[in-house]
């Protein structure tokens, strides 16, 4: 015990230094995010209450979109899922559903509801994906392609819905999302504003434990389950203000690949998806990021907090744990694998930003706190307490991460207001100061096991358990 205290003497000071200065540094970028989203906000709060807007964005004028839908095991929401985007509010749009090659029954539920027929191909293919096994039509609804391939994995999947895909503007969305039935029209509000766009990004929103009918979630509500009911409040936070901050700062890394609207050339003349990528989204923004940079194009790919859609997030820690794994490991191979652009000018924001405070922010965020936790540990062992250090780490690492939370909360209940009881922002600010007790060491440690699995080349997703969607909230 001597020589620990001995060691920590000379060691901890310093490191005490480095990680109180890291979390004040990250959590003060990330108020700045939360100030940047207010007028944002309020921009766009305003264009989707207009009624002139509205009118405007329902004309001809809206340009015709594809629907991509990568669906793997996917039996429990197929159904639901396709209904939702087929009965979408939109001129001119088409679904192009690619069965990866699922295990389960997805693939007999959709050939079940949607009276499916072979069709042959009738389109060039611009980027290899695994072999293709047949096409179909439905009898049901003319805007729907099935295409049924060998599995290759999302980003393989994607590609092969995007050699199929007729129109020039192409939505990347999961087959367990509800898109909302004007969200369409919302996403492609940029095209109308004389904005030249490479790509648009939407909100993604909890769906457990609110009431879904036929496709369409028509009662928001908080889940009572902690798990669902946390994801809540770190949904809200990564959308309403981290992202919508950073599109003043010009410098957005990631477009859900859940929801996320792109220009159909631009990503064919990037390749398309890069497979063996976990994070095939993040991948796919970082390298448009670059094309664009490298080619001098200016577009912009901003984020637009109204056009919404729904998600299932998992229910259990063991699902979540798999999640937040792979999350971080696709978001390590990514930045790595991008590396030059670590404050490099010659990309702008992305590279002078957005790419070092992902780099040195959310990539290493995990090993600074796990330091933070582990020397506030072994100075309460040794006996060699440090009240002042234990007090900024806990103000800095988790007080300032409660405040980021509960503004979250409060700018959703100032603007959209999705959720319109009393009980569930009671249950949100509930939420958003447990987070930081347990459930978020618990993920810091999901993300610290992403580093050992990337270093050992693992590339699997690992299972995604779903509930499905439920006909009435569970109370």
């Amino acid at each position: 015990m001597g020589t620990l205290a001995a060691f920590l003497a000379v060691v901890a000071p310093w490191s005490e230094a480095i990680v109180l200065f890291y979390f004040l540094v990250i959590n003060s970028f990330y108020a700045l995010l939360l100030i940047l989203s207010i007028p944002e906000l309020w921009m766009h709060w305003h264009l989707a209450e207009d009624e002139h807007v509205q009118r405007i964005l329902g004309a001809d004028a809206l340009p015709p979109l594809s629907i991509l839908v990568p669906a793997y095991n996917e039996e429990v929401t197929i159904g639901a899922s396709v209904l939702s985007f087929l009965t979408l509010e939109y001129p001119r749009h088409e679904v192009v559903l690619v069965n990866d090659g699922s295990k389960d029954r997805t693939m007999e539920r959709l050939a079940e509801e949607y009276d499916l027929y072979e069709v042959p191909p009738a389109f060039p293919v611009a980027v290899q994906t695994k072999p293709v096994k047949a096409y179909y039509r439905s009898r049901r609804f003319s805007r729907l392609l099935v295409v049924d391939k060998t599995n290759g994995g999302k980003a393989d999947a994607l590609n092969a819905a995007m050699n199929a895909a007729r129109y020039p503007y192409v939505i990347a969305v999961d087959a367990d999302t509800l898109v909302e039935p004007d969200a369409l029209v919302r996403l492609a509000r940029p095209f109308l504003l004389g904005e030249s766009v490479a790509a648009v990004g939407g909100t993604i929103r909890v769906v457990n434990g609110s009431t879904v009918e036929l496709g369409r979630v028509t009662d928001a509500r908080v889940s009572t389950d902690w798990i669902a009911g946390i994801q809540t409040i770190e949904y809200l936070r990564a959308f309403l203000f981290g992202r919508l901050g950073w599109n003043r700062l010009g410098g957005n890394l990631v477009i859900s690949g859940a929801f996320g609207l792109f220009r159909r050339d631009f990503l064919l003349a990037i390749g398309g998806y890069t497979t063996g990528n976990v994070t095939e989204d993040m991948d796919l923004v970082v390298r448009l990021h670059r094309h664009l940079s490298e080619r001098g194009i200016e577009a912009t790919m901003p984020f637009i907090p109204d056009p919404v859609a729904w998600t299932e997030v998992p229910a259990s820690m063991k699902v979540l744990g798999r999640q937040r794994e792979r999350w971080h490991r696709g978001l390590i191979a990514t930045l790595l694998s991008h590396r030059e652009l670590l404050f490099n000018p010659k990309y702008g924001s992305t590279g002078m930003i957005s790419y070092p405070f992902f780099f040195l922010g959310e990539m290493l965020s995990p090993v600074v706190e796990l330091m933070g936790y582990v020397l506030t540990v072994l100075v309460l062992a040794t006996g060699k307490i440090d009240d002042e250090f234990a007090l900024l780490f806990l103000t800095v690492a988790v007080g300032y991460g409660i405040l980021l939370s509960v503004w979250a909360v409060v700018l959703e209940e100032l603007t959209f207001r999705r959720y319109k009881r009393a009980g569930d922002f009671a249950r949100l600010l509930f939420y958003a100061v447990i987070e930081n007790v347990g459930y978020r060491q618990m993920t810091v440690l999901f993300r610290l096991l992403a580093f050992w699995k990337w270093a050992r080349g693992v590339e699997s997703w690992g299972r995604m358990d779903r509930q499905g969607f439920a006909a009435k909230p569970k109370r």
